[in-house]
């Protein structure tokens, strides 16, 4: 049976945990034939990339785990002499530290960037998802096993299938079948302030209705006056706010294309 990792985003808080205990078990430990030591610099094979999305005052920071996806067409295989990368029965990919010594074409095949290039030894690293440490009876690799959140999850395919509903791989237009699988993946926003300036206070319940493509998105402002339209696909949008005793506010071609997007303070006019 095929082993699959689970990453949920909406769990993960950016501690950082997993990248310094992969750091911990690698650096510095010979874990042949699976791999060989980690430089202290320089490689990943655990690594939170953190994004920055909107602009100010709607800024939101989002935490994404991301190593080898072990995937079923791994390019690295196909790019690899002698069988120097193969895949074990639990479906977890491992580069053979002694057959790919001087194979830098390993690390040029992955279009994911999770292969390293060990200058010093001439070979190419990726995580090996602890492929010792399962040998050896422990249940997860390291990562999972220090994730405080439970934001990853790692096991057997046919026994995570209910998680794996809706859950989605990184650039599956690439046909490579990652068994790295993502859920909660937060989509785009728009988000804003509605206020009256000639009270100097929010506006509570305004209506606002986002609109794209035929689609609808209604919400009302909360108790600062604020609105957040979540998880939108990358598009364009118009705004129609509506509150009583104000005019209402059209705003048109709202973008989510390259990145999230803040309206700021948005003033209505009494009638």
């Amino acid at each position: 049976m095929s082993k699959v990792f689970i990453v949920d985003i909406a769990k993960c808080t950016g501690c950082y945990n997993c990248q310094l205990v992969c750091k911990d078990e690698h650096c510095g430990n010979d874990w042949t034939p699976y791999a060989k030591a980690q430089p202290m610099t320089g490689q990943f094979w655990a690594k939170v990339e953190q994004k920055t999305v909107g602009t100010i005052p709607n800024v939101r920071v989002r935490y994404t785990p991301t190593f080898c996806n072990h995937c079923k067409n791994a390019p690295c295989m196909a790019a690899a002499d002698d069988g120097a990368v193969y895949r074990r029965e639990d479906g977890l990919v491992i580069i053979d530290p002694e057959k790919a010594a001087g194979q830098k074409q390993i690390v040029d095949a992955c279009p994911y960037g999770a292969i390293y290039w060990n200058e010093a030894l001439t070979l190419p690293q990726k995580c090996t998802g602890c492929a010792h440490l399962l040998d050896n009876g422990t249940a997860v690799p390291r990562c999972v096993e220090a994730c405080p959140t439970d934001a990853l999850i790692f096991g057997e395919e046919e026994e995570l299938k209910e998680l794996l509903q809706g859950a989605i791989v990184r650039n599956p237009e690439l046909g490579c079948a990652p068994q790295v699988y993502y859920r909660n993946v937060p989509g785009q926003f728009v988000a804003g302030t509605v206020y009256d300036p000639e009270e100097e206070e929010v506006i509570e319940g305004a209506r606002c209705r986002l609109q794209s493509g035929g689609k609808t998105w209604i919400l009302e402002t909360d108790d600062f006056g604020d609105f957040w339209f979540k998880d939108l696909p990358e598009g364009r949008f118009s705004l129609v706010i509506t509150a009583k005793g104000y005019k209402d506010i059209n705003i048109e071609d709202i973008s989510t294309l390259d990145n999230c997007t803040s309206l700021g303070d948005i003033p209505m006019e009494k009638k």
